[in-house]
């Protein structure tokens, strides 16, 4: 299965996102076996080997520590944060984080695909990096336009990353 960019879906929470000129906004997916609700990517994603190697990071540089349980709370809608991220909007099918400096926002949509092989779900992975306030003409800075490639090949990591946990984690109760 590969990752693929893809563009934003109309009406998705990321959606407002979307056409501002003045933000970065992107948009993977995957489809995977089966039908996964939402909570699952969520855990699934924040707990692959590769997402606990950034929670090491933001706990020390940040000082926002985090653990497997609270992904957990987050994808049960029992918390509202998580690690460097709070919840910016929720909904059945979605989970759109903001970051604690209100600078970049990650988003979880799940949706269902009907297959000749039977039920799948695609696994959508985005992001957006708005820019500061300040006067004039609002912009993302060089620095940060100039970390988007890495940006975007991290993306599709986490993504793929997500999608063989899941994947292992389907097998493992067959």
């Amino acid at each position: 299965m590969s990752i693929t960019a893809c563009p934003i879906p109309d009406g998705a929470l990321l959606d407002k996102y979307r056409d501002d000129e003045s933000v970065y906004a992107d948009c993977f997916s995957t489809a995977v076996s089966g039908s996964v609700p939402l909570a699952s990517f969520v855990v699934a994603f924040y707990t692959t080997w590769l997402f606990r190697l950034e929670r090491v990071v933001l706990k020390l540089l940040a000082g926002k520590p985090s653990s497997d349980r609270d992904a957990r709370r987050l994808a049960d809608g029992d918390a509202d944060a998580f690690a460097a991220w709070e919840v910016e909007e929720r909904s059945a099918h979605e989970l759109l984080m903001c970051d604690f400096r209100g600078r970049t926002r990650s988003w979880f949509r799940v949706a269902p695909v009907e297959s000749a092989t039977g039920p799948r779900t695609l696994l959508q992975f985005g992001s957006a990096v708005v820019p500061r306030p300040g006067p004039g003409k609002p912009a993302i800075g060089r620095g940060c336009r100039a970390l988007l490639g890495l940006h975007r090949a991290y993306s599709r990591l986490l993504l793929g990353a997500a999608r063989v946990r899941l994947e292992k984690l389907r097998s493992d109760r067959e």
